[in-house]
């Protein structure tokens, strides 16, 4: 799992998220208005809906929310029209970074971000750093849901690349074009994965051993991920599991 993955584990496990629930359903409707101006309001016809569909009832979104989000997006309801950017640089020590942001004034949020990163020690637009990353999809499943042995049978048969087993969970990983009849084969067993996203992962990750660097790196991310109108923050970290466990206990 990548220092970012592990990180956003930990944090999700300690009810962070929950704090920030209101923010994760407003963003979530962004996403949700976009993909279903895109391509339309039926999930049955538009494959991007329906993965944020997923995304969405993960995290018992309402769904009155989900409906008023579709309807602004397919035009039924008034709402504020937003682009996608996506930002690319690096952050302290080296650490690649991709920020996807949606916005309604690319201007604003572009100078806000180049602010945020530059303050932390980064910077951002120094070329692409897309190559340093795969594009993945990637679901974790809690272990007393089902055996080993059992998920990885319905993983690969369902065209998944690769399954690991960690402290966390089970890990799948797979080509994103296979990501939904994986989540399709898990759904059919009636697994429900802690998490289920098609993702960034580094290629080579950064590693960061020493603690006040993996604070560093951990507090612009976690900076990134606050700002409104960032939808996904992808960074090439990766923190050893001890350390992780110390910055999240101190900022707990």
């Amino acid at each position: 799992m990548s220092g970012h993955s592990k990180w956003a584990t930990i944090r999700h496990k300690k009810g962070a998220l929950d704090a920030k629930r209101g923010k994760i359903f407003s963003k979530l409707a962004r996403e949700i208005t976009v993909a279903a101006k895109q391509a339309g309001g039926d999930p049955d016809m538009n494959p991007r809906l329906r993965a944020v569909l997923l995304k969405a009832r993960a995290v018992n979104m309402p769904a009155d929310n989900i409906d008023r989000a579709i309807k602004r997006g397919t035009g039924e309801m008034p709402g504020a029209v937003y682009e996608e950017i996506t930002y690319e640089g690096y952050g302290p020590g080296g650490v690649a970074v991709i920020v996807e942001a949606m916005t309604d004034n690319r201007n604003r949020t572009s100078a806000e971000l180049r602010n945020l990163i530059t303050k932390n020690g980064g910077n951002m637009g120094g070329g692409s750093v897309k190559h340093l990353f795969h594009r993945k999809g990637h679901f974790l499943v809690d272990k007393s849901k089902i055996g080993e042995d059992e998920l990885m049978g319905i993983a690969l048969d369902a065209g998944a690349d690769d399954m690991t087993t960690t402290e966390h969970g089970y890990e799948i990983t797979c080509d994103p074009s296979h990501f939904e009849a994986i989540h399709k084969a898990l759904e059919a067993r009636n697994i429900k994965p802690e998490t289920a996203e098609i993702t960034f992962m580094p290629v080579t990750p950064v590693p960061i051993t020493d603690e006040a660097a993996a604070r560093t790196v951990l507090k612009i991310v976690s900076e990134l991920e606050d700002h409104d109108d960032v939808q996904h923050v992808y960074a090439a970290f990766d923190i050893p599991d001890d350390i992780l466990a110390k910055v999240g206990e101190q900022d707990g």
